[in-house]
This record gives C-alpha cells, structure tokens and sequence, in this order.
C-alpha cells in the first residue's frame, strides 16, 4: 500500500501525518510545544530546540505504523509562513531538513509548500469544498490573520495565494491567547477561552474596526482587559469572540465588492471556535461557507500529505456534484 507523509514544524506544533491513496488520514501524530505557565508564546531557537527532540519520537510513532505495512510514496512538508521569497522562520528548519533527508534516502519525491499552503490543502481535504479553481480564504492563527484569493492550478497542484487584507497589529489568535492568558487560561487559550464563553448569558458591545481590507485587534483587546475585574470572564470571553467574529463579517462584505466569488474557505487555529462559526454562517447567508475541520484547523501536517499525494498522482482531486 503506498502512502503519503507530511511534515509541518510550526511556532507552537510538531506535525507528521500519514494520508492513504483514498486520502484518508492513516496517522496524524502531534507533539505540542512547552510555553511556561503565563508565558504567551515561544522564541524561535527555543522552538527550533524542542522541534529537534519531538521529531525522533514521532518518527518512532511513525515507524511502528509503517513496518511492514506500507511504503511512503512522496512527502510533503512546511519549509516558511507563506508563499513568498522574503517568507522565513527558523521552526520551519527541523521538518523541511527531515522531509529531504527522507526523500533523497528513499528515492521519492519531496514537495515543499508555505505554511499557509498547508493550513489550505489540510481545510480543502476535510471539507466538501471548495472544489472551484478559484476562491477566497481567510487564515486565522496566532501568526497570521490573512484574507486572501487562492488560485489553484489543476494541473500541477501549485497554488497561487494573493494577499487582499491582513491585520495592522494583533492576530486573532494573539487576542485570545492574551485575553485568556490574563484570565488565568493556560497557552494557548483558545479551547479554554471558548469553554467558558459557553457560559455567559450576555455580552459587552466592544467597537470593531475594519478599513480597504485593514482590520485591527489592539483596540479590541484594550477595551476588553480594561473591564477585567468589572466584568465576568465568561462574558468578557464570548465578547472577545463575538469582537472577531463582527470583525470578520465587516471584512467578508466589504470582498463582495472584489468578486464575484461566494466561496469562502476558513483556516487555522481560531477557526476551529463554534462561536465563530455560527455567526458566520447565520450573518451571511449568501456566502457558500467551508470550515476546515476542527481536528484539521489548528497547526498540523495533514495539509501537506495531502498535497503530496495530489501531486504525485496518488491521489484524485474530488470533483463537485
């Protein structure tokens, strides 16, 4: 049986992932990073560091899965952020140096994608679409707050990733992770954050903001840690939400004005959060909306398995009914 592996070393997640010849997901092995209690976050050689000790163990994960079993006919794997020159981050170093040793050891082609390639390849493969050669994606992280246009190339599988808004400041996922971290939440927050915004029974109106495809989280997150310890932190949690969320809807109409397009596929970490979700779909009931799967929208390799298997022909694109 041949199948495919990706490989994604992220600033949070040590990623390998096995997908079938039917794209299934055979193996999807994590490791998260340790963040201290009250840290927020990672520096790169730190990260870097425990890339470099998570990997052997995964691979031995991974060996006791293949032995015997089957053969991995192509790799994919994040070498930066985005698709761009200038893109890079040392996390990245660990994974794309452990997919070429592979495939020059093995004989099989490697294939190297962004970061945000990954998040996109992971949301089409777990979701029923979009299967249009052309849509929109929004890419919600800790790292990246993105809308943008994906164009993709049937042929070779490449995407072509045009920037149309981004964040001048904070990321929606550095909002929550602070709110939630100065709340007394470990890191990251966002599964604990939403948690207890499933108890609040009201909201706080907090002003949103959103200018030609610029939005902004600084403002936001201010207003809200102003009112901690004057407010719930249950309702403090869900305003936090419902503040990305409106967010969100300010920047999707004002893309109406852009194209045609009504396919709008949503990535990352934040997009895993069921609050989100829903008042997405229930404020823009004209958009055809796909979420990548909630086990699939935070930092993980599937994305890349699953391309690699595309573009080494083990795999059909599936094609809309």
């Amino acid at each position: 049986m041949k199948v495919f592996l990706g490989v994604d070393t992220s600033s949070y997640t040590t990623s390998l992932c096995l997908v079938g010849q039917d794209g299934a997901v055979l193996a999807d092995l994590r490791r998260m990073l340790n963040v201290g209690p009250g840290q927020r976050g990672l520096r790169q050689s730190e990260a870097l560091f425990q890339h470099v000790q998570n990997l052997p163990l995964l691979g031995a994960e991974l060996g006791s899965y293949l032995s015997g079993k089957a053969s991995i006919s192509a790799i994919g794997v994040s070498s930066k952020p985005r698709a761009q020159i200038d893109s890079y981050m040392p996390v990245f170093l660990p994974g794309q140096s452990l997919a070429q040793s592979l495939g020059h050891l093995f004989g099989i082609p490697c294939y190297e994608l962004s970061h945000q390639e990954n998040h996109i390849w992971g949301g089409l493969g777990s979701s029923a679409g979009p299967f249009s050669e052309r849509f929109l994606a929004i890419h919600l992280s800790g790292g990246t707050t993105e809308l943008v246009q994906v164009e993709l190339n049937l042929e070779t599988w490449r995407m072509k990733v045009n920037l149309w808004g981004g964040t001048s400041d904070l990321h929606a996922g550095q909002l929550v992770d602070r709110l939630g971290v100065g709340l007394g939440l470990g890191f990251p927050a966002g599964p604990e954050l939403e948690q207890l915004a499933q108890t609040a029974d009201s909201t706080v109106p907090i002003a949103t903001f959103h200018k030609a495809g610029k939005i902004s989280f600084s403002g936001p997150l201010t207003a809200l840690e102003r009112l901690k310890g004057e407010i719930a932190p249950e309702v403090l949690a869900l305003s936090s939400f419902q503040v990305i969320s409106r967010t969100l809807i300010k920047w999707i109409t004002w893309a109406e004005q852009k194209t045609q397009s009504r396919e709008l596929l949503i990535v990352g970490g934040v997009a895993a959060n069921k609050i989100i979700r829903r008042e997405l779909e229930q404020a823009l009931p004209n958009w055809n909306i796909y979420f990548a799967s909630p086990e699939f929208s935070t930092d993980n390799a599937y994305g890349a398995a699953y391309y690699a298997a595309l573009a080494s022909g083990g795999l059909l694109f599936p094609q809309e009914d």
